[in-house]
């Protein structure tokens, strides 16, 4: 049932947007995501609820290898994180600088970036700089944008007493140094916010992977013992009727 909301959800987003913008930024585009993600989730609990009702073996077989795949990814994902953190942090520099070229073209991608500079008080990859790279924030003379040399109003420093936001506080701040900037913006960038972040809350991280696993282990767990009864019942089904077959038994 949630899965098939996740893709109704999906789906629904993704027709409300133009065709150009969903072309644009199909890789990078939440709707996209949340219909996958649900599809695979529909298919994996459709296998394993079918299957236990009617107690197939196929079904239940896929259900199981399905979940020891996820599981086992999970935990390759986990390992290689850490012993390739450089490698790591490559990917997600090049998944954020992905979405700031495609920040105007996708309505529910740039309330994501905006929610996470609100959320980490960061701005951009490295730095508030790395805006350049959007062609309506990008700072080069040629520019005929009137957000040229701008920045989100998401990296905006808010005073607690404000009641409303300026959206025009990031203009011309790519102009202006360091120092300057950051006395009107967040400098940083939100790799390191979201590296410190991760270090931070290691904890938290582990408990949740662990959340994440354990039904997936019980899932597993569960379906090979169903299995494995099914397959008794079987066995013991054709013991029967070979004995009653058998005028000397």
């Amino acid at each position: 049932m949630i899965s098939m909301v996740m893709v109704a959800v999906g789906v629904y987003a993704r027709l409300l947007k133009h065709a150009e913008a969903a072309m644009a930024c199909l890789a990078v585009d939440p709707a996209i995501l949340l219909v996958v993600v649900g599809v695979l989730t529909f298919l994996i609990t459709f296998c394993g609820c079918v299957g236990s009702l009617r107690e197939n073996i196929c079904l239940l077989q896929t259900f199981s290898v399905c979940l020891t795949i996820i599981f086992l990814l999970q935990l390759a994902a986990g390992a290689l994180g850490f012993v390739f953190s450089d490698k790591a942090r490559g990917k997600v520099s090049e998944i954020i600088n992905g979405a700031i070229v495609h920040y105007r073209d996708d309505l529910d991608l740039q309330n994501l970036i905006d929610f996470g500079q609100k959320e980490f008080s960061c701005c951009g990859g490295v730095s508030y700089k790395d805006w350049s790279q959007n062609m309506y924030f990008n700072c080069t003379a040629t520019n005929p944008s009137r957000e040229r040399c701008s920045v989100p109003f998401s990296c905006c420093l808010h005073d607690a007493d404000q009641a409303v936001i300026n959206t025009m506080c990031g203009h011309g701040m790519q102009a202006r140094g360091y120092l300057e900037a950051s006395a009107f913006i967040h400098t940083n960038g939100c790799i390191d916010k979201l590296v410190n972040w991760t270090h931070s809350n290691l904890f938290l991280l582990g408990g949740i992977t662990l959340g994440l696993a354990l039904p997936q282990l019980v899932g597993i767990v569960l379906a090979r013992l169903l299995i494995n009864q099914i397959r008794d019942q079987v066995k013991l089904q054709l013991y029967n009727q070979q004995h009653r077959a058998d005028p000397w038994s």
